[in-house]
Formats: C-alpha cells, structure tokens, sequence
C-alpha cells in the first residue's frame, strides 16, 4: 500500500505581509506617545483644596468653615441660602461672601433639584467675583 503525498499542503501555505505588521507597530507606537505626552503626571495634578494650605490657613484664622452656598429651587421665595441667611439677590450674595474672612478655604456651591442654571451660574460667578481661589459644585443629596 503506497500512499500519496498531499499535495494541499503546499497549496495552501499561508504568506504574511510583514508590511502590514509594521504599520500597525508605528501607528500603535504614535498612539502611545501622544497619548502619554497631553496626560498630565499624578503629582502635576493641583488639588482644588491642599491639604498643607488648610492646615496653615487654620493656625492663622483659627476653626473657620470653607462658605458653603446653596441654591435653591425655582419655587421658593428666596435664590440662595447661606448658613441661616436666605438671600434673594445675587447682589446680596455678593456682598455677603465680600464679608468672609476665611477665603483661601474656598467655596462650595451646593445645587438642589429644581434649582435654575441662571441662578446656579450667577452663585459660581459670585464666589469667583468675592476672591475665593477655587469654587467646587456640590449637587445637593435628595430630600426625603
């Protein structure tokens, strides 16, 4: 019994374009480089409120909270609420945060549901407009 060589081995061989290959390599390797060029490295990155200041800002000014500025929906009387204090302006606002003494502890304005943009905007632009250095929005937790 003699068998036969198969021939459909050497028809089917399988060549590879290694120009394909490389052109895959350089543009993956483009991608990498970009990419890791227009990150920014973690200890660039400036936290919007620094430890280290926080500390040195209580020893001068003793046991102040950083402002905390909420806004409030469309159906209350009143636009913004400061500690106690229900404001109806942003003029009034604005010269509310002007009286902080505690600025470089930055600013938090707190947005409840319902609360209009205009106003919203108009409380991130008055803290900016009273001197504090960083202004972080805070959505205000659900009510029950």
């Amino acid at each position: 019994m003699r068998l036969a060589r198969a021939r459909h081995r050497e028809a089917g061989r399988i060549e590879l374009s290694m120009t394909a290959m490389i052109d895959v390599v350089f543009l993956l390797l483009i991608f990498f480089l970009v990419t890791t060029s227009f990150t920014k490295a973690e200890r660039q990155l400036r936290p919007v409120i620094q430890v280290q200041q926080r500390e040195a800002t209580r020893a001068a000014a003793g046991r102040l909270e950083p402002a905390v500025v909420e806004v409030l929906p469309s159906s209350a009387a009143a636009s913004y609420k400061v500690g106690g204090r229900e404001l109806a302006s942003v003029a009034e606002l604005t010269r509310l945060l002007d009286a902080f003494d505690n600025k470089d502890e930055g600013a938090f304005v707190m947005v409840h549901d319902g609360a209009p943009f205009d106003r919203t905007a108009a409380a991130l632009q008055a803290c900016r407009t009273s001197g504090f250095p960083s202004v972080s929005y805070v959505p205000a937790a659900p009510g029950p």
